[in-house]
């Protein structure tokens, strides 16, 4: 089975904050909760190499803010904003990607 994607998390993430009051998605919501979400592979569940005491696709979840300029990426894209030591907070275009999608 196949890794899953920053683009995979992310959409995790925006589905978290948008039912949340305040429509942000904490990093510890993300990593609690995106489990419940999408199916991790046992490459996903692998300790990482770099930061002892957690799974590789914890690292994803720092990607969307580390590649934000990247194309694509959901803050690029205006869908998700970073919110500083908190989390990441879903815009009005991440409100109707998600419900374009079907979510």
């Amino acid at each position: 089975m196949n890794r899953v994607t920053e683009q995979e998390v992310a959409i995790c993430v925006a589905r978290i904050a948008v039912n949340q009051l305040n429509g942000i998605c904490t990093f510890n919501r993300a990593r609690k909760e995106i489990p419940n979400l999408i199916n991790l592979s046992a490459a996903d569940l692998a300790p990482s190499t770099t930061r002892q005491g957690e799974p590789m696709w914890h690292q994803l979840i720092r990607n969307i803010k580390s590649h934000y300029n990247a194309y694509g990426n959901f803050i690029e894209r205006g869908y998700l904003a970073h919110v500083s030591h908190r989390g990441y907070e879903i815009t009005p275009a991440g409100r109707v990607y998600l419900n374009q999608q079907g979510f």
